[in-house]
């Protein structure tokens, strides 16, 4: 699981998101998987970008497939469903919004590199 949510990191910095963040949710009984992978862009085009990056890399380089994929259609919050992992990208006004990793401020958490 580490190797995919940093191979899906790895994607999102390719088409520069920002403030990527992974929360380790496996320590609680209520948690819907494992793990979250959150970042945000500042247009739909790029949200929708960073979602078909991931699916190519994340494919290209682990022979992993998305699931599911939720949103892409208006891409102001996509989320992608890869069993384990949940990837959360969001355009930045609705991240700021719903500050879905304040729900799980006690989840371990590890940022990455993102340009500013």
């Amino acid at each position: 699981m580490s190797k995919l949510i940093d191979t899906i990191a790895e994607a999102i910095q390719d088409k520069k998101g920002k403030n990527i963040i992974s929360l380790d949710l496996s320590g609680f009984d209520g948690a819907v998987c494992p793990a979250f992978v959150i970042c945000n862009a500042d247009s739909t085009t790029q949200v929708e970008a960073i979602a078909r990056g991931i699916e190519e890399k994340t494919l290209a380089d682990l022979g992993e497939k998305v699931w599911r994929i939720e949103g892409i259609t208006n891409s102001v919050w996509v989320v992608m469903d890869y069993g384990d992992v949940l990837v959360h990208i969001f355009q930045t006004e609705l991240r700021d919004f719903y500050k879905l990793e304040q729900l799980w401020a006690d989840a371990p958490a590890t940022r990455y590199e993102s340009e500013a």
